[in-house]
């Protein structure tokens, strides 16, 4: 199979940016529309990868961020901090991790990992940007994180693993 030319690779990284930066934006604006944003600006870091543009995909999940920055400064933090990063983490476990124990091994870190993002987001997000949770989330935030983040991120993850092998399968399509 023929590599494919720098030129696609720029602007298969710059659309997905393009995308990225757009949900972010407009996730930065609506509350409502928050977690939408940051989802979608994970899917489009996944579409450089699926044709193996490792630079494509930092610079796209850098400029996302930066061209976000704007908009809102302290709503982008978890995009920054652990949404934007994990697909590409993923895609490097997907292709390095070959044996379980290893793969648990790294299942397990990223658990920590999504947990402590979660924890400095909250902590961003309600005392910088000026969020405000209902008081039972307030009042138990830490039994909702290390609990029920937990166990959310494992079927996140899952879901991740997922939504990239059908990037891959959609993107595997395009013709230059």
């Amino acid at each position: 199979m023929k590599k494919p030319h720098k030129a696609f690779e720029i602007a298969l990284s710059a659309i997905a940016c393009a995308a990225a930066a757009g949900f972010l934006m407009l996730g930065s604006v609506s509350p409502f529309l928050l977690a939408t944003g940051y989802l979608v600006a994970a899917f489009a870091v996944m579409v450089p990868l699926s044709k193996d543009f490792w630079w494509g995909s930092a610079l796209c999940f850098l400029a996302a961020g930066l061209l976000a920055l704007p908009v809102s400064l302290w709503k982008v933090v978890p995009y920054f901090v652990f949404f934007g990063l994990h697909p590409i983490v993923n895609r490097i476990q997907m292709r390095f991790v070959q044996k379980k124990p290893l793969f648990l091994l790294c299942e397990v870190a990223k658990a920590v990992w999504f947990d402590l993002a979660m924890w400095l987001s909250w902590i961003v997000l309600t005392r910088m940007a000026g969020m405000v949770f209902p008081e039972y989330i307030e009042t138990y935030f830490f039994y909702i994180l290390f609990l029920g983040g937990t166990l959310f991120f494992f079927v996140y993850d899952v879901l991740m693993f997922a939504c990239q092998k059908s990037v891959d399968t959609v993107v595997a399509r395009i013709r230059k």
